[in-house]
Order: C-alpha cells, then structure tokens, then sequence
C-alpha cells in the first residue's frame, strides 16, 4: 500500500503543513532555526525527554494547559502533545491558531 502525502501551504504564508492521507495525521512545522525542547509534560518543570532538530514538523494529538511561555509565535500557556508523553510549546509550532484547536489531553 503506498502512503500519499499532501502538502497544504497556509494562505499568506510559506509554512508547509504536511498531511498523511492514509492516517490523516497533520505535521506542523517547528519556527524556523529553532532546535525545540520536547518535555515529559506540559511546562517547563518537566524533563527534557529529547531535542528536536531544526526544521522539524510535528503531529499534534492533543492539547493540554501549562507553564506560560513567550516564543516566535506569542505568548501562551497552550502545550501540544506530539508523542505519548511528550510535549512542546504552542508558541514554538506554526498551527495557524491562536487557541485550542485540538481536543484537551486527558491525563
């Protein structure tokens, strides 16, 4: 079975979100030059489980309330679950959104 893969450019900007048809599950891009700090939990109190690379995408599964945090994209308390686990902040990937746009996490 081959996975088609779309590309979606959001209108006004060059920021690709990256759709996998067969699952589709949406990858949206990390700021750029960033190398972004994933978290065990929602906040920067939690464990650094991993770095992600420049240039990253991210699936986001859900969203969950946590420490405030000030980056490219404003300022938000909004972190996206992108693994079982594992968390960065909002106002570090390209969404689109100012807000939830995506179920809570349930913890």
């Amino acid at each position: 079975m081959s996975v088609d893969r779309i590309e979606e450019v959001e209108s006004g900007t060059e920021e690709a979100v990256t759709t996998t048809a067969a699952s589709a599950t949406r990858y949206y891009s990390v700021a750029p030059g960033v190398r972004l700090n994933v978290r065990s939990g929602p906040g920067t109190g939690y464990t650094i489980v991993r770095v992600l690379a420049e240039g990253a995408k991210v699936p986001i599964f859900c969203q969950a309330p946590g420490t405030r945090v000030t980056g490219p994209y404003g300022t938000s308390s909004i972190w996206d679950n992108i693994d079982n686990g594992e968390f960065v902040s909002d106002t570090y990937v390209y969404t689109g959104h100012d807000d939830y746009f995506r179920p809570r996490c349930s913890f």
